[in-house]
């Protein structure tokens, strides 16, 4: 007697082979795609895969339904899951998003950040100005705001031939590898903290600003009062361009976290902390960029460049550069790009 198979098996087997030579050339496609070939995909294969696609999604779906054998439904599970990062996945290089981020994604991102970088330009211009104004009337306020580590030796005790010296590359070139990494390491802190503590509605990032600010300002106000202040002006911007303009921005995407997460409005708070925090999170890879750029030029130009106007030339082009970097009108195209 002739065993009969029994009607599930049956029924799955008319329904594989009604279906398998889609599957089988779907499979060949992914198997040629993933092989790093997909570039040799022709024109006609590339149009197929989306409909090999769909029509093997839809088989998995009524072999779901009608309950046929879990071997089955397992292969076209896999298939479709590898189909569907080919037709959806991103297959861009690593090159390729470097060059988007660089091109479109950190200027849109810092462009939308606009409203919180006048705050915390106004922040840190305050912070200076208090700063500045309590060591002119009382130098001991120097101290408050300028570390020992970061002043160097350039305090209220230091002669004004000590002060001059410094700006002037006297220690020479030696140690500025290691100076630039403290500086760098420096910076960094001061914008993470900046950008993390936004969550905390504002308020500790608006106090960081402002107390950097009032390092600058104090530091500023000191040399000032020996009659070092434009040669002081350009040993500070010479890096200072980007290096403060890279914490402000960090205080800005704080800001914009923090205003999200205290006022969200219409949305959910956790929702829109998210969608500040993309653009945040975008301008803070950049930030980390500028950071590295302000420390080459902290550690070796600013001590390898000791002539003041040269200082001041070279702040003027990074200046000019961030700013047609970031604000310069981009083509449509490029806009409409981004925000799609």
């Amino acid at each position: 007697m002739t065993d009969v198979p029994p009607s599930g098996l049956l029924k799955s087997q008319r329904f594989r082979q009604a279906r398998e030579d889609d599957w089988r050339r779907l499979e060949r496609l992914m198997d040629k795609a993933e092989k790093g070939s997909a570039s040799k995909l022709t024109d006609a294969e590339i149009l197929a895969v989306p409909v090999l696609y769909r029509s093997t999604l839809s088989a998995l779906s009524v072999a779901r339904e009608t309950s046929l054998d879990q071997g089955l439904i397992d292969y076209l599970e896999t298939l479709s899951a590898r189909a569907y990062f080919f037709v959806y996945g991103s297959r861009a290089t690593i090159q390729d998003r470097m060059v988007a981020f660089f091109r479109t994604d950190w200027p849109a991102a810092v462009r939308g950040l606009w409203r919180a970088t006048l705050v915390s330009t106004a922040l840190m211009l305050l912070g200076a100005l208090v700063g500045g104004w309590l060591v002119i009337h009382e130098p001991e306020w120097f101290y408050a705001f300028v570390p020992a580590d970061l002043s160097g030796g350039r305090d209220p005790a230091a002669s004004t031939e000590t002060l001059r010296a410094t700006l002037n590359g006297a220690d020479g070139p030696h140690g500025l590898s290691a100076f630039a990494a403290y500086l760098f390491t420096h910076n960094a802190q001061v914008a993470l903290l900046a950008f993390a503590l936004g969550f905390a509605l504002c308020l500790p990032t608006g106090l960081l600003i402002l107390y950097n600010g009032a390092t600058l300002g104090a530091f500023f106000a000191l040399f000032a009062s020996r009659g070092l202040g434009l040669e002081l002006g350009g040993w500070l911007l010479i890096h200072g361009v980007t290096e403060l303009f890279a914490v402000i921005l960090a205080g800005a995407a704080g800001l914009r976290i923090g205003w999200a997460v205290a006022f969200p409005g219409q949305k959910r708070r956790l929702d829109a902390a998210v969608e500040a925090g993309r653009t945040a999170g975008i301008a803070m890879g950049g930030v980390v960029v500028m950071l590295m750029f302000a420390g080459l030029l902290e550690g070796f130009g600013r001590q390898l460049i000791v002539d003041t106007g040269l200082r001041y030339v070279v702040a003027a082009a990074t200046a000019l550069i961030w700013g047609l970097y970031f604000y310069a009108p981009r083509p449509a195209v490029v806009e409409w790009i981004h925000v799609r």
